[in-house]
């Protein structure tokens, strides 16, 4: 008998229809036409220990138990999902072939895995496992996916990546939360402190931000136009471009800070001829984005919709699993496998009959194009977020399903488009002495860009020059003095926070660790930005005003009183970059958990000693109540587990 074990009843079912009828549905299983079996987890069956579950003094916290480091790691059956783990193990271990069928990524090859190691399998047994990637639950492509097995064994890797990720995080959470939430007891705060290795740096982007945003002071600048005609009438405008001699009197961006520098100049200029000295003209072209990975989906569906990086997992989760109108929605990749390419007339079809995009601009794509986007060198364990080949035989899509589905649709119709040209001219005048620079840009093909149309950039292209050549007669009627303020940054939104949070590099100052950040995924992955994000304003670090997320003085004052270094992203995209590492077996588990468990003993005792005057007077949350749940793991308790 063939097993084959699925993340969730949705993916198990997706395979049983492909597998030979007639189909006898048993409890917790399917067993098909030819004896072979489908069953699945729900999320993860198993969970880590609890401090207490090694020792029962540990239900207590106290400083002299920390760390709390096990010498055996222990798993335990989730309490909701015991019975379906019982039926798993028990097919498992009469099966002939397994077959792992859990979601193409890190979490998923644990997940199943996990469960195969609790049923104890001879070596033989578990070197004979097969792997099944499905990113799309539509038969053809199920099936396909089947089709294509490999040896579970070459994803060993990954998997141990994933546990030493989840060991790690059970490692710094549990320890580090237990030891601020006993030094904020001192502070008189009466509540649990928790600490995450992504949900605190994450914390400490929002309460800098914050401060730098109420500690700013604006400073008024000035800017000079001149208003240029030609002989023939036309008008234009050009900007002054202060000189190396108003050094002094410029900010370190190079802004005049000195009005009556701005009023000489534009006196100077005021009723003079003016000399073009220079013209460039320089054709330019952009290419159509890539295909959505997640967080780029969560981006753009929070800019256009206001909807929450939580709300769009759902909703392509509600999309991929119970629709099948688009692929494996939690991936980090932005590229597609050459085989995709073959169904894209299909995939089209298919956009249309289901209202993700109007059928004129359909019409009007070129098919024959083939973008960058299909790459196989670039797909690993999983690829782009596309619409599938599914056409629904009637609207069944709710609204914000269907809003979502239309930006999916529109960014892989946006692949079989042509690129956006434009020309790019500047003119460089020369008025009493000053320098002054005229720029525009001329639209010469919008391409991919009639997909995407908007006022912003519609207002952009009325920008225009007339034309002009080297040496003609130019008149400055005028020189204008444009008074402005600096402003202060912007109050992080969810689009904002998941945008720095994939491209966290932007926040380090160290050279060396931003070389290495900027080839890793960032703080958190693809499938649980999300869900640290809605932490946060659960645990009652983070607050909402109207669209901008702002620090609540509990979140201000635990990021304030930790030490810095436990508050900024080097050390967890670090992370990120290890455990990436040991899935591409370039490190070992051990060199990547033994430095962090000799660490865990010198934090804790900065904690013993940390100044706690910053949370003085602040009102924590409510210890987080254990909660079992379905899904994939989540923090069930005050330990801020794994993907905290």
């Amino acid at each position: 008998m063939k097993l084959y074990i699925a993340e969730k009843p949705s993916l198990g079912r997706a395979i049983a229809e492909v597998l030979p009828k007639p189909h006898k549905k048993q409890d917790g299983f399917i067993e098909v036409g030819n004896g072979d079996c489908v069953t699945w987890c729900i999320g993860h069956l198993l969970e880590q220990a609890e401090p207490e579950d090694y020792d029962p003094r540990y239900k207590k916290w106290a400083f002299q138990d920390l760390p709390i480091v096990p010498s055996e790691w222990k798993f335990k059956a989730k309490p909701k999902t015991k019975k379906q783990l019982a039926t798993v193990k028990r097919l498992i271990k009469s099966a002939g072939v397994v077959v792992h069928a859990g979601d193409p990524d890190r979490e998923g090859q644990l997940l199943v895995d996990e469960v195969i190691q609790e049923a104890k399998l001879s070596k033989t047994k578990k070197s004979a496992i097969e792997r099944v990637l499905i990113s799309d639950l539509n038969p053809n492509a199920v099936k396909k996916a089947l089709s294509k097995s490999k040896s579970n064994s070459e994803f060993m890797a990954l998997s141990i990546s994933a546990l030493a990720r989840a060991r790690a995080d059970w490692l710094y959470g549990m320890n580090l939360t237990r030891a601020f939430t006993l030094a904020g007891q001192k502070a008189g705060v009466q509540g649990v402190l928790s600490i995450g290795r992504v949900q605190t740096p994450v914390l400490g982007l929002v309460v800098r931000r914050d401060e730098e945003i109420a500690n700013f002071v604006s400073k008024p600048f000035y800017e000079v136009t001149a208003k240029i005609s030609k002989a023939n009438g036309e008008q234009f405008e050009a900007k002054w471009q202060p000189s190396e001699a108003c050094t002094p009197y410029m900010d370190e961006e190079n802004r005049v800070l000195v009005k009556g520098l701005a009023e000489n100049v534009a006196r100077r200029i005021t009723n003079q001829p003016a000399e073009l000295t220079k013209l460039d003209k320089v054709p330019k072209k952009q290419n159509p984005p890539l295909p959505y990975n997640l967080s780029a989906l969560q981006i753009d569906a929070n800019k256009r919709f206001s909807m929450s990086a939580k709300q769009v997992l759902d909703i392509c989760q509600s999309l991929y699993e119970k629709h099948k109108l688009i692929t494996y929605p939690r991936s980090d990749n932005r590229y597609l496998p050459n085989d995709h390419y073959y169904e894209r007339s299909d995939v089209l079809a298919a956009m249309v009959n289901n209202k993700g995009c109007e059928e004129q601009l359909v019409a009007e794509a070129n098919t024959t194009l083939k973008s960058k986007c299909w790459n196989d060198k670039k797909v690993e364990a999983h690829h782009a977020i596309i619409p599938t080949k599914k056409s629904l035989k009637t609207a069944q899509l709710g609204h914000q399903e269907l809003q979502v589905y239309s930006l999916i649709c529109r960014q892989y119709l946006a692949q079989f488009y042509p690129a956006y040209e434009y020309s790019q001219t500047k003119a460089y005048l020369n008025i009493a002495g000053g320098r002054f620079i005229a720029k525009a840009d001329t639209i010469i093909n919008m391409g991919f860009k009639v997909l995407f149309k908007s006022k912003k950039a519609d207002s952009e292209s009325k920008v225009q020059l007339p034309i002009l050549e080297v040496g003609e007669p130019l008149h400055c009627n005028e020189g204008v003095v444009h008074e402005k303020s600096t402003q202060p940054p912007h109050y992080f939104t969810e689009a904002t926070l998941l945008s720095a949070m994939t491209g966290i590099a932007r926040y380090v100052k160290d050279k060396e660790i931003k070389k290495v950040l900027k080839e890793t995924d960032g703080l958190g992955t693809e499938a649980t930005r999300a869900g640290i994000i809605e932490l946060l304003f659960k645990r009652g670090f983070l607050q909402r005003e109207g669209k901008s997320i702002k620090s609540t003085q509990l979140g201000n004052g635990l990021i304030n009183t930790i030490p810095v270094h436990l508050s900024l992203p080097d050390r967890t995209a670090l992370w990120e970059s290890q455990l990436t590492n040991i899935a591409q077996k370039n490190t070992s588990y051990s060199q990547f958990m033994t430095p962090l468990e000799s660490e865990l003993s010198d934090l804790i005792d900065i904690s013993q000693s940390v100044n706690t005057n910053a949370l003085k007077g602040v009102q924590a949350p409510k210890p987080f109540k254990k909660r079992a749940g379905k899904g994939r793991r989540k923090s069930t308790s005050y330990k801020a587990k794994a993907k905290s």
